[in-house]
């Protein structure tokens, strides 16, 4: 499902969180854990890639450290089914009005 795109095979350490940066380089920062105080923590750059990234893909660091992406999920299947299907449950809970003339 997903492919790579960079090999870098970092290896990760417990505490961190892993990711692909702005300018496609795999960087770190460490977890927030309970007692830490408040605000953004240092991210540092792990490895070089310059990953040029395409807009509809995530992009992430497999279990391998490479640098992998995946299209991202747009839209719902059977949206209009789920639709029709509550309009209709709607309308058999509610008895019709009679029209006055």
């Amino acid at each position: 499902m997903a492919e790579v795109v960079a090999k870098s095979g970092v290896k990760k350490q417990a505490g961190y969180l892993y990711f692909v940066d702005g300018n496609g380089n795999v960087a770190r920062a460490m977890m927030s854990r309970a007692g830490r105080t408040k605000g953004k923590t240092k991210k540092e750059v792990v490895a070089r890639t310059g990953v040029k990234k395409q807009a509809g893909y995530l992009y992430f660091i497999d279990k391998n450290g490479n640098v992998a992406r995946a299209k991202m999920a747009r839209g719902r299947k059977g949206g209009k089914k789920k639709a029709a299907k509550k309009k209709a449950r709607k309308a058999a809970r509610r008895p019709m009005r009679k029209k006055r003339q």
